[in-house]
């Protein structure tokens, strides 16, 4: 069974490692950049490890309640010289001793405190690692979204700059002719040398978007898919925010491992105030030793025993009390840090879920100004043509159709990333949820 799995699972591993070296073959994708993610960002790849090593705690604090098991051995040769009267007797003899012993504890209010103390130590590192899943969703998404911002940014502005410099040689052919003014062409020179530096500055920003999203998916993207020219905004779920929110308070990863957290506080308190109790075990002993001391020479014992021992602590300093203050104290910590975490995932639940309720509003308009700044820039050209416009009319013109264009764009992206954040505060985002973004993008 597990070299079927290997073999099933030997694919998987070879496409994730062959996957960002065939990027200028084939556009990567948003689901393989998540895939590559998984396999190569050091931040989960630690959230991994970190699971894995929590999930020993349970069992370390289960063992504080289960029989222990010891044995000991000791031999030693030993040289002894006799005297009776003025005689003198040299005695040399080997010594050795064997012990078995079983240990059962019946009362032990530290080790219940840290059986219980386990458990939500185990289920914290669980819901660290619930969260990074999440994270890591979010990160990937926000990184390959800022990539194609960035690049239809570049785009706008590459755009802009040609639209300008083709508009300077318009304007130098028509001052040529003494059809147009100086200033038309000094406006558009104006214009185009800050188109000329907006794409510097653009270009720069891809560079480094392509860089933070390298980082997390561990190689270089290359071209990206994206996103659908007929995307629309879909209308929401119909919950209401307060459905969310309840939602949230249940199922928020951040929450429940600060939850644990107060329970790991809690029984700390129980664990440092168990100083004070007395601990009660069940003690079974077997031993055998030979030849134990010059008294018992060349004499065999055998010892076979079953109690009950009683420990019981009088006072260490005021060390114990001390301790529970501390353990106190760090329980109400937290407790208010639950109760700051708790705050802010409401705050963050209700700023996207405001950003995702208004984004189809914003969207629809946003493309009606495109489609009406793209109108105003032929209506603008005809008016010119018939002297009723001037040059820097259209310049204008241009500048809200470009701005309107990427005011579009980033909306769009808002909005798919606000539906992932809206899911992952209420704690319910999974791979099926990145998978449905994925389906926009081509």
């Amino acid at each position: 069974m597990a070299r079927h799995s290997k073999n099933r699972l030997l694919p998987l591993a070879l496409g994730a490692a062959l996957l960002l070296q065939v990027g200028s073959a084939s556009a990567l994708g948003l689901l393989q950049a998540y895939e590559a993610a998984l396999q190569n960002d050091p931040a989960f790849r630690a959230a991994r490890a970190a699971r894995d090593a929590g999930q020993e705690n349970s069992i370390m604090g289960r063992s504080n309640l289960l029989p222990s098991v010891s044995g000991s051995f000791s031999g030693s040769q030993n040289r002894n010289t006799l005297t009776i009267g003025k005689h003198e007797e040299p005695r040399d003899y080997l010594s050795r001793s064997s012990t078995l012993q079983v240990r059962q504890p019946l009362f032990n209010m530290d080790g219940f405190a840290r059986y219980k103390q386990g458990i939500a130590q185990t289920n914290y590192s669980d819901m660290q690692y619930l969260s990074q899943s999440q994270e890591v969703m979010l990160r990937v998404t926000g990184a390959y979204l800022d990539v194609l911002l960035k690049k239809d940014q570049l785009a706008l502005a590459e755009a802009q700059r040609n639209m300008y410099a083709e508009q300077r040689k318009v304007n130098d052919r028509l001052f040529e002719k003494g059809e147009a003014a100086k200033t038309d062409m000094l406006e558009t020179q104006a214009r185009l040398d800050v188109a000329e530096a907006q794409v510097l500055e653009a270009q720069d920003d891809v560079n480094t978007a392509l860089t933070n999203l390298a980082g997390i998916i561990g190689g270089e993207p290359g071209e990206l898919d994206g996103l659908s020219p007929d995307f629309r905004v879909r209308t929401g779920s119909g919950q209401s925010f307060e459905e969310w929110k309840r939602l949230s308070l249940e199922n928020n990863p951040d929450i429940k491992t600060l939850t644990y957290g107060v329970e790991i506080a809690r029984q700390e308190v129980s664990k440092q105030r168990s100083g004070h109790a007395p601990r009660v075990d069940l003690v079974g002993t077997y031993g055998k030793s030979v030849s134990d001391s010059i008294t018992t020479y060349n004499q065999e014992t055998m010892v076979r025993s079953i109690g009950i021992q009683v420990n019981i602590p009088i006072y260490n300093g005021g060390a114990v009390s001390a301790a529970s203050r501390q353990a106190v104290a760090n329980q109400e910590k937290a407790k208010a840090d639950l109760q700051t975490q708790t705050d802010k995932v409401t705050v963050e639940l209700r700023k996207n879920y405001n950003l995702m309720s208004s984004s189809v509003a914003r969207i629809e308009a946003l493309m009606k100004s495109v489609d009406s700044g793209k109108l105003l820039v032929k209506a603008t050209e005809q008016s010119i043509k018939g002297g009723v416009r001037i040059n820097l009319d259209l310049l204008n013109a241009q500048q809200q159709l470009f701005t309107s264009k990427r005011d579009l764009a980033q909306a769009r992206y808002n909005y798919l990333m606000a539906t992932l954040r809206l899911r992952a505060a209420a704690g319910v985002l999974a791979s099926d949820d990145l998978r449905e973004v994925a389906a926009n993008f081509r």
